[in-house]
């Protein structure tokens, strides 16, 4: 049977599949086991306690759902007293996502929550449900630096950093995060939207843009997450239209060492566990010993993407 195990910096899951941040609860584990997930995210936590965004929330659209929740919370001292010890009754390690609008309270924040039964800091520089320009700190190199930097300062724990694939060049934002101290990257964030009715010509969420979910930026974040992957040294976790386990794969292949899940499991509770079912399943038929092996294992380097050179020789 293959190991699913897999390593991202000091923290070791046991599969590489995990849910996104903001579309879970510990109140799964009423539907599926939550001692089976790779990892447990907390939904993105801010100081103060957040009533969220105006309603509605939430818009479909042919291609997925467009959400802008606005961070709704108890604030941080409601979370660390009643929420970590809820997931703390669990066994995959907990990664608390943190978000704010200033540096210094960011990293403030993450001192904070750098309590005993949090595992990991997840810094969601990215939020575009918050900032409309689509991901406050993550939009450029130099505030991604600044604030990881601030962070970095502030807690021991693991330092996962959450993109934003809004920006223009995620490659130079992941390699200003890698150099600030961040030991692994989630790529990405929601994609900033906008729906606008054609019954009353109004925007159809309450705070007009929202974050688009769905299956179909599969392609484009895989793109990204390959193209960081060839520049980074820190471990990946691919976001972003996983809902088999053959996405989990081709995420994996392209350099990503897990994965987050939100949309899947938004529609079906169960979709995480059968992923996690379905991939030990694929990996076995084909005699793979470690779902590591596939890690960064595109066959690509023989490849010839000049059309002249590839057609002096045959291709």
């Amino acid at each position: 049977m293959v190991d699913l195990s897999v390593k991202i910096g000091d923290i070791t899951l046991q599969n590489p599949i995990q849910p996104a941040s903001g579309a879970f609860s510990w109140e799964y584990n009423d539907v599926i086991d939550l001692n089976r997930l790779g990892a447990l995210v907390a939904k993105t936590i801010c100081r103060e306690p957040r009533l969220g965004n105006p309603t509605p929330r939430m818009a479909e659209t042919e291609a997925g759902i467009i959400q802008s929740i606005g961070l709704p919370g108890k604030g941080i001292e409601y979370f660390v007293d009643h929420i970590v010890p809820e997931y703390a009754r669990f066994k995959p390690p907990l990664v608390v996502s943190v978000n704010s609008d200033n540096i210094e309270d960011f990293a403030a924040l993450a001192e904070e929550l750098s309590v005993p039964d949090v595992d990991v800091i997840e810094a969601n520089i990215s939020c575009p449900t918050r900032n409309q320009t689509g991901g406050n700190f993550a939009m450029h190199e130099d505030y991604t630096r600044d604030c990881i930097t601030a962070i970095r300062a502030k807690t021991k724990k693991p330092l996962w950093v959450k993109l934003s694939p809004n920006a223009g060049d995620i490659v130079s934002i992941a390699r200003a995060a890698e150099a600030a101290g961040a030991d692994a990257l989630a790529i990405a964030n929601t994609f900033l939207s906008l729906k606008i009715r054609t019954d009353n010509f109004r925007p159809a969420l309450g705070n007009k843009f929202g974050g688009l979910v769905s299956p179909a930026l599969k392609p484009i974040v895989l793109r990204m997450v390959y193209q960081v992957a060839k520049q980074v040294k820190i471990p990946i976790i691919g976001i972003g239209g996983v809902t088999k386990a053959e996405d989990v794969v081709e995420y994996m292949l392209a350099g990503a060492s897990a994965v987050g899940i939100g949309y899947a499991g938004f529609r079906n509770p169960t979709a995480l566990v059968q992923i996690i079912d379905d991939l030990e399943a694929w990996c076995d038929e084909r005699g793979i010993k470690k779902v590591t092996e596939l890690i960064g294992a595109v066959k690509d380097a023989d490849m010839e993407t000049d059309t002249l050179a590839a057609a002096s020789i045959g291709v």
